[in-house]
């Protein structure tokens, strides 16, 4: 790993469960010399990244909060999607989510547009969502290159399993393929019972997933609604977002 990735690995240490941690905490757990942690603690206190809560402790800072802002104020996809994604879920009365895929990899959603009050998700913006399970990470890691996908069957291999998408590295790639090829795939209580979600890819000019987008809703709701035209509505979604993307 390089330095930065060294550095902001302290980062993914701080969780609900644990907001606080101290140096000695951090070095033992990433297997880090002490003068080594306590130069990486410095530079992220530094950069307000953390912030020093009392004597030895240490929580997430600031400068994360002023990022996000940055981010949902800045970022190519979100502002494409946002205006799209309030007229979809207006229009077909299902929650509209977007999901990207990031380096580690990790799965996460970024915007939510609710309609369904009553509709309360495990999962939100910023919180990791499982890797192999429903339609977004599926969608997302189909549009991978080969190569990528190599790496991540031999670091997850029961886990894709587990997840359906095959036991070997063979059925994991044909998986992939034909998930790619639909470029549609409809979850029925993978990730929360009763809950379901229908996903398209959103793609660049280069015929790149930059996130997946679902509408999302109980499974009864979900399958009383014609398959044909919740595509329909997720591809005519995709394709402006993608649109606006390409124009700028």
């Amino acid at each position: 790993m390089s330095s930065p990735g060294r550095v902001f690995a302290v980062l993914d240490l701080f969780t609900q469960k644990r907001p606080m941690w101290q140096p000695d905490e951090i070095n033992e757990a990433l297997g880090y010399t002490r003068a080594t942690g306590y130069r990486y603690v410095k530079e992220l206190v530094e950069a307000g990244f953390l912030h020093k809560v009392s004597a030895g402790r240490y929580a997430l800072g600031g400068r994360i909060i002023e990022l996000d802002y940055q981010l949902r104020q800045s970022d190519p996809v979100l502002l494409a999607a946002i205006p799209v994604m309030d007229a979809l879920a207006t229009s077909s009365g299902f929650d509209a989510v977007l999901t990207v895929l990031l380096s580690g990899p990790k799965v996460i959603d970024i915007h939510r547009a609710s309609v369904q009050k009553a509709l309360h998700l495990t999962y939100g913006r910023g919180r990791p969502r499982p890797l192999f399970r429903s339609g977004a990470p599926k969608v997302l890691l189909s549009f991978l290159p080969r190569a990528q996908l190599v790496k991540i069957h031999a670091r997850y291999a029961t886990e894709v399993e587990r997840g359906g998408m095959g036991s070997t590295w063979s059925e994991f790639r044909a998986y992939c393929t034909q998930v790619r090829r639909e470029g549609f795939y409809l979850s029925l209580g993978e990730l929360e019972p009763n809950i379901g979600a229908a996903v398209v890819p959103v793609l660049n000019a280069e015929d790149e997933a930059v996130a997946a987008l679902a509408l999302v809703g109980t499974i009864e709701r979900l399958t009383a609604m014609p398959r044909e035209h919740l595509r329909a509505l997720l591809d005519e979604a995709s394709f402006k977002i993608r649109s606006q993307l390409t124009s700028e």
